[in-house]
């Protein structure tokens, strides 16, 4: 998994407060998508397929994140992204399903800096009854850990950075993935990103 993380100085729109827009052509991704940002407080999240639409609705205001597919069927969603992030839009997220070097080059020449790749297609996150403890819970070193891992760090350089084994790396991943209660790096990130755990 490849991540880039936006660090803009805006700060993270607290639990509840936050509006999103979700541009993603698959309807399982998108309402995984969608279904996540509600359960980390999305007051209303807008689900659309196209970068016609996205601009469309995206012309009636401006909201705080815009997450978007990489490639969609009637353009680019990095520049879509780019797009909004100039028209005011406070934060913007490419996701894609593939680590293409030119399309994560693409996203940061666009000023974009959270281009998240994920297995697509990964299905509905479990309820929140069947998570863990959330990320009160978690360690000074958890979330040194997170943060590397926000940074697109592997294991093995996670584990020089701090300086532990590849072991010990992945020790400290499966405590945050159980108090969590995901062990998608992504999500983690997401979720630990929205509560201003890690910047």
């Amino acid at each position: 998994m490849t991540t880039l993380v936006e660090r803009t100085g805006v700060a993270v729109p607290r639990p509840g407060r936050f509006a999103a827009m979700v541009v993603v052509n698959s309807p399982a991704v998108r309402e995984t998508v969608a279904h996540t940002l509600r359960a980390m407080g999305a007051r209303h999240v807008l689900e659309i397929n196209t970068v016609a639409e996205a601009r469309q609705r995206a012309a009636a205001g401006i909201a705080d994140l815009v997450v978007a597919e990489a490639g969609l069927p009637d353009g680019s969603g990095i520049a879509l992204v780019r797009e909004l992030r100039q028209a005011g839009w406070q934060r913007g997220m490419v996701v894609a399903t593939s680590d293409d070097p030119y399309s994560v080059r693409a996203a940061v020449g666009a000023g974009i800096r959270c281009y998240v790749v994920s297995a697509a297609g990964t299905g509905m996150p479990r309820p929140s009854a069947d998570r863990g403890e959330g990320v009160d819970s978690l360690s000074a070193r958890e979330i040194q850990v997170l943060q590397l891992v926000a940074e697109g760090k592997s294991n093995k350089d996670i584990g020089v950075a701090l300086g532990l084994s590849a072991l010990t790396v992945k020790s400290h991943l499966a405590r945050i993935a159980r108090k969590l209660g995901t062990g998608d790096r992504a999500e983690m990130v997401a979720t630990s990103l929205r509560s201003g755990v890690i910047a």
